[in-house]
């Protein structure tokens, strides 16, 4: 199993600090590049670059919820349920048609359950298989 990770480009993990600029005060973002990479092909759906991405997801869920914690965090699971609502159909993979086009209703509909309320299985040891 752990072939199928460790086998990664390093690059991907590598972090990259980019300074974004939030309604003109510069704010420096940490994430790896793999998720850089993702955020970079959410935007050009819509016709953004990363730094307005970044903007608009900071700007709608301060409005939502009335504060950001940890926005790195928010990005990376961003980019986690954009790539798992495209498995389960919700986003196209075809990349010309604009998230800003679909029904977010609909997408959401094909999310799998969060992983938050998933109950995390027993760990198995290999004495325990064994027995």
């Amino acid at each position: 199993m752990c072939e199928v990770f460790i086998s990664a480009d390093p690059a991907l993990y590598e972090s990259r600090i980019r300074s974004v600029r939030l309604h003109g005060v510069a704010t420096s973002i940490r994430l790896e590049n793999l998720f850089w990479d993702v955020l970079a092909d959410i935007a050009s759906r819509d016709g953004m670059s990363v730094p307005q991405l970044c903007t608009r997801l900071h700007d709608e869920l301060e409005a939502e919820r009335q504060g950001i914690e940890n926005f790195a965090s928010f990005l990376r699971v961003c980019c986690g349920r954009y790539l798992a609502l495209q498995l389960s159909g919700g986003i196209p993979r075809d990349a010309s048609i604009p998230i800003s086009s679909l029904n977010a209703r609909r997408v959401l509909a094909t999310e799998q359950r969060p992983f938050s309320s998933r109950q995390a299985p027993d760990c198995e040891t290999p004495q325990t298989l064994a027995a």
